[in-house]
């Protein structure tokens, strides 16, 4: 039997007989001549099928085949004769692992959301979302090289928790045996800055979840988010570690997934325009700017939805909003020395109407402060005894940050929805498939 390959590797094997395995996901041609669209999960390619070049057998298989059945195919790799770097197979022999005996539900026709959604299990085999998984795979392995070369181990943070980072209103509570009320984890911040006292920098990568009733395009009940926490870093290190990182990943996806953005009609080139310095201002510069723009947001207002599709679409470069007014941001992020009503923090907002896709700030690194702080949040103090104990033995300033994965992948896919962005979608009316 030829050597079984991968479909992305046939360029290496042009002129030579293999065997590929994978599915046939559709079809064209009668009489004498089928082409058969072909993936393996590494990539697609066309078999084309000569009545003159095959047994009956063969032939009567290609004229049979229906949409998603599995097939081992072997053929001559042949370049295309007007598609330059694509490869297809002259196919000399079919055998088939499972012929599909009814019609497959997702067709060329068009579809609603609800229905696809419904069938998001064969949804995923769709070319357009299978390059979607492609990029968001690439965003994940260049997160993690970044900052694997940049002084950050792994450190993985429990799911279940006894307290939250932001209150308890909008988490899932669960009863944990005899312990009481535990809750699903709504970020690893507070575990990572543990963390940081033996290993300097740290970050996890998880699901992470929101019981906040939102049905915005931006928001899932269920994401994956990248945090990150590094001793002895102030505020405005902490925004050039994440310009750096974003500026890496888009580079990176441009370099290994320009292909996949083209088949997606991703516009690459405000991609391209990625780069240093990324646009800063104040929380109190975009509500004065917004506020011109026909926005009835006050100086005392978390930025919306809509203010951040507002004001991203004015740019051409990512934009750091820092310092929020301190009440509507976290306890425990450290106030400005210059002026005690804001948090040295910053949301970093994605161009082209896409908004927030990283949230961070430097942390309050005093004890009485942050006791203080959670008092003032009404929080109870028990539950946080652990936290403040890292502020008694060896305290040193420390920021950090966190990424959510899909509204990063929808934004380089440009997507509108992230709900395509991560394989199985979780919202406040979804739990299926």
């Amino acid at each position: 039997m030829p050597q079984r390959v991968f479909i992305k590797d046939l360029k290496d094997h042009k002129d030579r007989e293999v065997t590929i395995k994978g599915w046939m996901f559709n079809k064209r041609g009668s009489g004498k001549i089928f082409f058969l669209q072909l993936r393996d999960g590494s990539g697609v390619t066309q078999g084309i099928v000569f009545k003159n070049d095959v047994s009956e057998e063969v032939f009567a298989l290609a004229e049979a085949l229906t949409m998603e059945s599995s097939v081992i195919i072997t053929g001559l790799v042949t370049a295309h004769p007007k598609q330059e770097d694509t490869y297809e197979l002259q196919i000399r022999d079919i055998e088939v692992v499972q012929m599909v005996d009814e019609e497959y539900p997702i067709s060329k026709k068009e579809h609603g959301t609800s229905f696809l959604l419904d069938n998001r299990h064969l949804w995923l085999r769709s070319s357009k979302q299978i390059i979607i998984q492609r990029v968001r795979n690439t965003i994940i392995n260049s997160i993690y090289k970044y900052l694997n070369n940049n002084g950050f181990i792994k450190i993985d943070s429990p799911i279940f928790t006894p307290n939250a980072c932001e209150g308890t209103t909008e988490l899932f509570e669960v009863e944990y045996f005899d312990e009481g009320s535990a809750y699903l984890s709504q970020s690893g911040q507070l575990y990572l800055e543990a963390a940081i006292f033996g290993v300097g920098r740290c970050f996890d990568f998880g699901p992470v979840f929101r019981a906040e009733k939102s049905k915005t395009r931006r928001h899932l009940t269920e994401f994956w988010m990248m945090d990150a926490e590094a001793a002895f870093v102030e505020h405005e290190e902490n925004m050039e570690i994440q310009e750096d990182l974003i500026i890496y990943v888009v580079e990176e996806v441009l370099k290994r997934n320009l292909r996949d953005l083209k088949t997606l009609e991703r516009d690459i080139e405000p991609l391209k325009k990625i780069k240093k310095p990324f646009i800063r201002m104040t929380h109190k510069e975009a509500v004065d700017k917004l506020r011109k723009m026909g926005s009835d947001i006050t100086h005392d207002m978390d930025l919306g939805g809509d203010d951040e599709t507002i004001l991203t679409k004015e740019f051409d470069k990512p934009i750091f909003i820092e310092k929020y007014p301190a009440e509507v941001k976290a306890f425990y992020m450290k106030r400005d020395p210059k002026d005690e009503n804001l948090s040295l923090c910053a949301d970093l907002l994605a161009p082209e109407g896409y908004g927030e896709i990283i949230g961070g700030s430097e942390r309050e690194a005093d004890y009485e402060t942050l006791l203080k702080r959670i008092k003032e949040h009404e929080l109870p103090i028990e539950p946080f005894n652990w936290y403040l104990d890292l502020r008694k033995y060896g305290s040193v300033p420390h920021s950090g940050f966190g990424i959510g994965l899909e509204r990063l992948t929808g934004w380089i896919c440009g997507r509108k929805h992230i709900r395509e962005t991560i394989p199985f979608p979780r919202t406040i009316k979804r739990l299926t498939p």
